[in-house]
């Protein structure tokens, strides 16, 4: 058996030695994105996985980071992809038959899928850790001088993998997650100058919670409604609604503070949580487990929760990818659903600039690859955006492999100076995407079912006028009814056109499959309002 972690000083400096290989292989981005390479993918949710079930279908989101298939176009790339059980065939073929100028066998050819034959709801990367023959597997297939591992999120499981087969992990180093937690994030905002909401340092216990979300609607009188997060919550799985305004007669001033106090804490029990599995004695365990904050709900008619993406090179340069209105739901707006591209240009350039003050202050503590900062943002009636930061995410997120889908299927750019992605031909490029498409007539459709519904259909990426849509999540579908997928469109509303068109004919599909359904309507993501994520 491996141990499971590197919390020795010696391992540390050891991975982050390995990490510091990768700026000597590939000191430019251009070198890192173009040159020659054989790329581990670990696709593990090494997160908490009380959180992580919360997720309907977390089984099969290993699938999200095939987008990395895509990489395949460059004809000097090998990559590796392992999972917890063997992905379908005609899932794997139908990625490979999106790249563009690529043949399908030459693809494949460099293209090696491995599994764990292990079902089991625990980390990908936990189970890789046990095999040890697969590890030689893996080991024996990579070019150690050109190989670099590449994760959803990074553990110290992904980092002892890492120093395992003696390949450097493209991710924040473990021991540098605490910036991607609730609290962590409240911290980098301040220091960077972003704008936050008011709000609480983290707490272990709900006693204790009750006494900071009380100092905090002391220092803020008009408060409403307060946002208790778990530090490690995922999505807005995590996160809780406090409503003030029935218990407004105790309020800060008004009676002694410890029935302020008091009154909070019995209110918990009353909260709205975001996730329909979630209840007080569950979250209140799960705080003394993760750590909670409490932090101001921002009110607003018309309110939007905009997010900004980018990337820590190994050279330490700090690069925006791209930024997106999100599409939240849930009781109080706060689950992510999907995202729209680019955010709206009233405000994506500002995102840009808190991106990259974010991005450089995450480059100063150490932090590597991937991160995305959630803001919402307020009207104020005069073309005016008011921008509060909410937090950051350290992984790859529901924005992460749209965006790669859409740059690695057209090699195009994106524009710092407008905030929009242009194609090879000068097109500006938009896209409507969500990993949440679920409807119960949906279940028992197979991954061959879909492929012969998008061949009828023609509902498939056409590369020629690089329009059109790509689906993810496939395993997912025959379940539990819950498909992935990115329309894109050179407008706008060309991309929500061609949503509402593969939403329609599912719905078409599948009630001929069940004559007794109704016909469903088009099916169009709002931008939600009260949004957290």
């Amino acid at each position: 058996m491996v141990t499971l972690n590197i919390s020795d000083s010696d391992k540390i400096d050891k991975f982050r030695h390995l990490q510091l290989s990768l700026c000597d292989r590939w000191p430019t981005i251009e070198l890192f994105d173009n040159s020659e390479a054989d790329i581990l993918i670990i696709p593990s949710l090494s997160i908490d996985q009380h959180e992580l079930h919360k997720v309907e279908g977390c089984e099969h989101y290993e699938e999200r980071l095939l987008f990395c298939l895509m990489r395949l176009r460059n004809p000097r790339t090998r990559l590796i992809y392992v999972t917890s059980m063997p992905l379908h065939p005609s899932i794997i073929d139908y990625y490979l038959q999106l790249l563009p100028g690529i043949p399908f066998s030459h693809a494949r050819n460099r293209l090696l899928l491995l599994s764990t034959y292990d079902a089991s709801l625990r980390p990908l990367t936990a189970k890789i850790l046990e095999r040890p023959r697969l590890l030689e597997r893996i080991r024996q297939a990579l070019r150690l001088e050109k190989s670099f591992m590449t994760c959803y999120n990074s553990t110290f499981l992904e980092a002892e993998l890492s120093l395992q087969l003696n390949v450097p992990l493209y991710a924040v180093a473990p021991n540098l997650q605490t910036w991607g937690t609730k609290s962590g994030s409240r911290q980098i905002f301040a220091e960077s100058g972003v704008p936050l909401p008011d709000g609480s340092e983290k707490v272990w216990n709900h006693q204790n919670l009750a006494e900071v979300a009380s100092d905090l609607w002391e220092r803020q009188p008009t408060l409403q409604r307060i946002v208790i997060k778990l530090n490690e919550g995922i999505s807005g799985e995590g996160n809780a609604l406090l409503d003030l305004r029935p218990i407004m007669d105790v309020a800060p001033g008004k009676v002694p503070r410890s029935q302020t106090i008091a009154t909070i804490g019995d209110r918990f029990s009353t909260m709205r949580f975001q996730s329909a599995k979630e209840s007080w004695g569950n979250f209140r365990a799960r705080i003394r487990e993760l750590g909670a904050i409490a932090e101001a709900f921002i009110e607003g008619e018309n309110k939007r929760s905009p997010s900004v993406q980018g990337r820590i090179t190994p050279s330490g340069e700090v690069e925006i990818l791209s930024t997106h209105d999100q599409i939240l739901g849930g009781p109080d707006g706060q689950i992510y659903l999907g995202c729209k591209f680019p955010a709206d240009s009233s405000y994506r350039l500002q995102l840009q600039e808190f991106g990259l003050k974010i991005g450089r202050k995450l480059a100063e503590k150490g932090a590597l690859e991937r991160f995305g900062v959630d803001f919402i943002t307020v009207d104020q009636g005069n073309g005016q955006w008011d921008i509060q930061a909410i937090e950051i995410n350290l992984r790859k997120g529901g924005t992460t492999h749209p965006f790669m889908t859409l740059k690695l299927l057209t090699n195009g750019r994106y524009d710092l100076a407008t905030g929009l992605f242009y194609s090879q031909q000068g097109r500006p490029k938009y896209y409507i995407a969500t990993d949440n498409l679920q409807k119960d007539p949906y279940r028992g459709l197979l991954p061959n079912d879909l492929m012969d519904i998008i061949a009828h259909h023609r509902l498939h990426f056409d590369s020629g006028t690089e329009t059109g849509t790509v689906f993810h999540l496939m395993g997912c579908l025959s379940q539990f009814g819950k498909l992935g997928l990115t329309s894109i469109g050179d407008s706008p509303q060309q991309a929500q056109e061609i949503y509402n068109k593969v939403v329609h004919v599912l719905d078409e599909e599948t009630r001929r499959d069940n004559p007794d359904l109704p016909l469903f309507s088009d099916y169009t993501f709002p931008i939600a309002g009260d949004g957290y994520n």
